[in-house]
């Protein structure tokens, strides 16, 4: 019987939880496109004000994207050319799994990120 219930079903990996999610706040994504890299899910990401690209928020940038505004979905590398990425704009996030520039701190940018909808919550493991 087991037979006859797998019967058209296929392996498609295996997920390993990278405990980014500190929580259940509703996450919103969109499709931005990203300069610089390689970064890794997770990246705290600013808003390029002159071209509108993503790249990783630095407290010593100039440009507008010294302003935390996004987290990086997936990896993604723009080093070679700017590509398309996806960012949570919304939710709750474990900062320890984060990758944030050492310029900013949690108590520099909690406050501005949950003004946007991004919550900063560390994650006890059980």
């Amino acid at each position: 019987m087991a037979d006859q219930l797998s019967a058209g079903f296929s392996s498609q990996g295996t997920t390993v939880p990278d405990a980014l999610f500190a929580g259940e706040y509703p996450r919103a994504m969109r499709t931005v496109t990203l300069t610089g890299g390689p970064y890794v899910r997770g990246t705290l990401l600013g808003n390029i004000t002159a071209s509108n690209k993503r790249t990783k928020a630095l407290a010593a940038s100039a440009d507008g994207s010294q302003v935390p505004e996004s987290v990086l979905a997936v990896d993604a590398d723009g080093s070679g050319g700017d590509v398309q990425a996806i960012v949570y704009l919304t939710g709750e996030f474990n900062p320890d799994k984060m990758v944030i520039d050492g310029g900013l701190t949690l108590a520099t940018i909690t406050e501005s990120l949950r003004k946007i909808g991004i919550f900063l919550r560390k994650v006890v493991p059980a």
